[in-house]
């Protein structure tokens, strides 16, 4: 029996060794997959990394990880007008991948699939539209001053314009639907078209200001846009992406 209890005693801690060990290993991975990611994506500030399952290193031996849940607080995409320089900020990018496979010597890892959300705030959606008042007929200038929360998954758009030189009173505003179109661009396109001062303009006109989109490239990891819809605080974007980069 003294002899029992003395096994159970030493398995115990055996136990409670492993589990250390291991909490101190994928601690440790954690850290170092994180350093990866900020150089690889060129990231201003170290994103967040946690790999989840137990046993961590069962895993490792097993050359994959079940799951790991990436965070980059603020992440400058590329706007995909080809110079560069254009830089639109998504907040609070979330990605959860699955199936990571990593390299003998663990310089790059490779998820088999990830989806992810995210926020593009309204000022930032805002620098697509047009903001420069723009001749939408002869004599009426107009151009967008401001993009909000319409409600039920809309965008208000608010427009302000200037019919003969003379600045409206109010400025009108008109719900928009946004959409994800050929894979990476968001779309803001008016419902209904607004009158200015009771003068009817062709819709080609009016849709000049009041629709717009922009193309977002270079997410990281080769994740895409799948879909967004309208919030309080921005527009929230769900991604998606198969063999998905993590680093190398």
């Amino acid at each position: 029996m003294r002899a029992l209890r003395i096994l159970l005693i030493f398995v115990v801690i055996l136990g409670g060794l492993f589990v250390i060990a291991d909490r101190l290993a994928v601690n440790f991975a954690e850290d170092e997959a994180a350093d990866r990611l900020k150089t690889t994506e060129n990231l201003a500030a170290t994103p967040d990394v946690s790999i989840k399952g137990f046993p961590f290193l069962t895993q490792v031996v097993g050359g994959s990880l079940d799951d790991i849940e990436v965070g980059i607080k603020n992440y400058e995409a590329a706007t995909g007008n080809g110079d560069g320089a254009q830089k639109i900020r998504i907040d609070d990018l979330r990605a959860d991948m699955k199936g990571v496979e990593f390299s003998g010597d663990y310089s790059s890892a490779t998820a088999t699939s990830a989806t992810g959300t995210a926020t593009i705030a309204y000022d930032e959606l805002l620098k697509t539209a047009k903001s420069e008042p723009t001749q939408v007929a002869p004599g009426v200038t107009a151009n967008v001053v401001g993009l909000s929360d319409g409600g039920n998954g809309k965008i208000k758009v608010t427009v302000e314009a200037t019919v003969l030189g003379n600045e409206l009173p109010e400025p009108v505003s008109v719900l928009s639907s946004v959409t994800v179109v050929d894979g990476g661009t968001v779309r803001v396109k008016a419902d209904g078209l607004p009158k200015f001062a009771g003068v009817d303009l062709a819709e080609n006109r009016v849709r000049s200001i009041t629709d717009f989109q922009q193309k977002i490239d270079g997410l990281p990891g080769g994740i895409q846009l799948d879909q967004v819809q309208a919030a309080p605080d921005g527009v929230e974007i769900t991604v998606k992406g198969s063999n998905v980069r993590l680093a190398g």
